[in-house]
């Protein structure tokens, strides 16, 4: 099937060939790119996208491994594109000249869950147990070289009380949780009564000049190649002010296609305490206090399309970080990502007053024959001392993810898409001969890898693992699937706390059933969720005066609606 649009004057057009779901995922690309960028996370765009690369209906130029996506990248390989066509497509408050100021969609996401928190990736909403919403829109302006974008986004959250870990504990097990608690700030409940806060939500100032931008920004980043969780960077917390150094489409070259992205940013606290910061263990005070010092992040990604094999991204990551009042001023101290990129043993802890960071490698291999993708990624939260050492343990310190598609047509003529991923954060063996630090905490930056009291990176947390698997019928751009998760919860915390005990049957697993729609209504995209959630040994409990388990069902709720104007 073949499509193609003009503006009135004939001096712009834009040539669509493919299925009718093709035609009308760039209808919305349409109305959504007159913003610098497709914020993460937006429902059903994203994953369209990524479909039709997957069956040859978008070119296989752009990586999808370094987000938000702009629509420069999405259609680098349309050579008849032009990006006044997209402008031409609707209307705006202001055009004049190079001049354009536009309205950004207006979005509603709602969240109800009946028992205790649950779920993750979804930026600047919190965990909580009954109602929460979350408003965004904005205005996009654009001026020549320089774009503003203005996308706050508001959160309300009833904050209803829930079972925290139990205070019948005993104090050794107090002491593992709190070894945890010590080197990270990931509250389990945001403080008491309801919710309500402002965030800068999706907003960013940025010059443009061809493929490079730079500026400021406060959007969520999602790096790799994963889909339920990211190791390095992801929108399980909300965004933090960062500036930005990257590209807005792949920048060709004799070898292959680059994109990149370098940012040096701000994290923030939650400002909440643990529970029970009294406790004691033979004496000794167990909360060990923290300060509200924001931490210093300088981070960078690197993707690589080999011109050689068609389909193939590898990249590369690494992220630096520490508190601002430890940052030296110097190269090595404001960009250690410059300094220190590819050395094995970067930097002495000790000598840069406690400096963190984390590492990982991904690939993604798409291919259209097949209609099917497999990707996976590699991460270190403790660098290696040398090239040696990382080849005799490469497990240590390690976690992963790999994960797979697979596109099949129905007799309907309507696809079908089965997809897996796995992703595990749980320290190795090589703890029983070294000491191995816990992902997204550290005991030098006591609030960890975190903004806001929320984990940067994948969502199951320090010391989680998951295993999801779903199967979607794709009609056109409407959705509905269904998928099977189990998640554990921070099994080495289990280990450090209940090891001694001998006590096997403790480990705290969710085991999640979801059926989710998401559909197009004219200008309206809608997005539903629901998962019944089965938490077997809810906060590693179980009852041992009457040899019973403790499990709690949870019945977890979604629903969006994203309002997109001309």
């Amino acid at each position: 099937m073949h499509f193609e649009f003009r503006s009135e004057k004939g001096n712009v057009f834009l040539r669509i060939t493919g299925t009718i779901a093709s035609f009308c995922f760039f209808q919305l690309i349409a109305i959504f790119s007159f913003a610098q960028s497709l914020p993460v996370g937006t429902p059903l765009l994203e994953d369209a996208a990524k479909r039709l690369q997957v069956k040859g209906e978008l070119g296989v130029n752009s990586s999808f491994l370094v987000r938000p996506l702009s629509s420069q990248a999405l259609f680098a390989d349309d050579s008849t594109f032009q990006e006044g066509g997209f402008f031409i497509s609707s209307q705006s408050l202001l055009k004049k000249g190079r001049v354009l100021l536009k309205s950004l969609p207006v979005s509603v996401k709602q969240q109800y869950n009946t028992n205790h928190p649950f779920g993750w990736n979804d930026g600047s909403m919190i965990p909580v147990k009954g109602y929460q919403s979350q408003l965004t829109a904005g205005l996009y302006a654009k001026a020549g070289p320089l774009s503003i974008q203005l996308q706050p986004e508001f959160v309300y959250a009833q904050n209803a009380a829930f079972s925290l870990f139990p205070a019948s504990n005993s104090d050794s097990i107090w002491k593992a949780y709190y070894h945890i608690l010590n080197g990270i700030d990931n509250p389990e409940k945001f403080g008491n009564g309801s919710y309500l806060k402002l965030f800068p939500g999706q907003s960013s100032v940025r010059l443009n000049y061809k493929k490079i931008s730079i500026g400021v920004s406060t959007e969520n980043l999602w790096w790799g190649p994963g889909v339920r969780n990211s190791l390095i960077m992801s929108n399980n917390a909300p965004g933090f002010k960062h500036i930005t150094f990257n590209t807005t489409s792949p920048v060709k070259t004799g070898v292959g296609s680059f994109e990149w992205q370098v940012i040096s940013g701000l994290m923030s606290s939650s400002g909440i305490l643990p529970s029970d910061t009294t406790r004691t263990f033979e004496g000794q005070k167990l909360y060990k206090a923290k300060n509200d010092q924001e931490r210093y992040l300088n981070g960078m990604v690197i993707t690589w399309q080999p011109k050689w094999t068609k389909g193939l991204y590898l990249g590369i990551t690494r992220i630096f970080y520490q508190s601002k009042l430890n940052v030296s001023s110097s190269l090595n101290g404001y960009l250690p990502i410059v300094t220190s990129f590819f050395k094995s043993k970067a930097l002495d802890e000790n000598t840069f007053g406690g400096r963190d960071q984390l590492f990982s490698f991904f690939s993604r291999l798409v291919l259209p024959e097949s209609k099917a993708e497999v990707y996976a990624e590699y991460g270190r939260n403790d660098h290696s001392q040398n090239f040696r050492d990382l080849i005799l343990e490469p497990e240590h310190a390690r976690g992963y993810l790999v994960g797979v598609k697979k596109l099949f047509f129905s007799n309907k003529g309507d696809d079908i898409e089965l997809f897996f991923e796995l992703t595990n954060l749980q320290r190795t063996s090589t703890l029983q001969l070294r000491e191995q630090p816990i992902w997204y905490v550290h005991h030098q930056i006591p609030h960890g890898y975190t903004n806001q009291g929320q984990v940067i990176g994948a969502g199951i947390g320090p010391g989680g693992s998951s295993q999801t698997i779903g199967l979607n019928w794709l009609k056109d751009l409407s959705k509905f699937g269904v998928m099977f998760e189990r998640i554990v919860h921070n099994n080495d915390f289990y280990y450090d706390a209940f090891a001694s005990r001998q006590e096997f049957g403790r480990h705290w697993v969710d085991l999640a059933f979801n059926l989710n729609k998401s559909w197009v209504q004219k200008r309206f995209i809608y997005s539903a969720n629901l998962s019944l959630v089965r938490s077997l040994n809810y906060q590693w409990q179980y009852n041992t005066e009457l040899d019973e388990n403790v499990d709690v069902t949870n019945l977890h709720a979604t629903f969006s609606i994203s309002y997109l104007f001309r």
